[in-house]
């Protein structure tokens, strides 16, 4: 019998550990979270005022977090946008695109960047993509359609 209690004890001590256990890495999960998104709601504060270089900081931090983060990536490219870094900026589209290929955000941010390099047929293709895909930025389909005109070979005028 006194063996019977001993084994009774030891089991429920076991599962009371567990469960300290358990909920100990559930806080350290959700205050991991929190930070992730502090790190990115901290860096959008500080680009709307303006402060990139302070704000590219806490989007590299969110990414070092959440590698999956699209909008710091979007934001990043932003940033460089403003740097004019094309080569910055191109990688960060490409990754905000890797990961959502529809984000038409991005896509008009790389149709301009293309436009701005002069490249032609790319600019092209993602035109056509941006149409296919815009919801949140369509009101800009006349400006990158203007751009792009500019951009256009005169013996190609008719062809695209």
């Amino acid at each position: 019998m006194r063996l019977k209690l001993n084994f009774k004890t030891y089991n429920m001590k076991k599962k009371y550990f567990s469960i300290q256990v358990l909920i100990m890495l559930l806080f350290t999960i959700s205050l991991s979270k929190a930070e992730i998104s502090n790190n990115f709601i901290d860096g959008k504060k500080l680009f709307e005022k303006k402060k990139y270089e302070e704000s590219k900081i806490f989007f590299e931090k969110d990414i070092v977090f959440n590698p999956k983060s699209e909008k710091a990536y979007l934001y990043l490219a932003k940033i460089y946008n403003k740097e004019d870094n094309n080569d910055q900026e191109e990688a960060n589209l490409n990754n905000v695109l890797l990961l959502n290929p529809q984000n038409d955000e991005a896509i008009y941010m790389m149709a301009i960047l293309k436009i701005k390099q002069s490249d032609y047929e790319k600019t092209r293709e993602l035109i056509k993509k941006f149409d296919l895909v815009c919801k949140s930025f369509c009101f800009k389909k006349k400006e990158i359609k203007k751009k792009f005109e500019k951009l256009i070979p005169k013996n190609a005028k008719g062809n695209n």
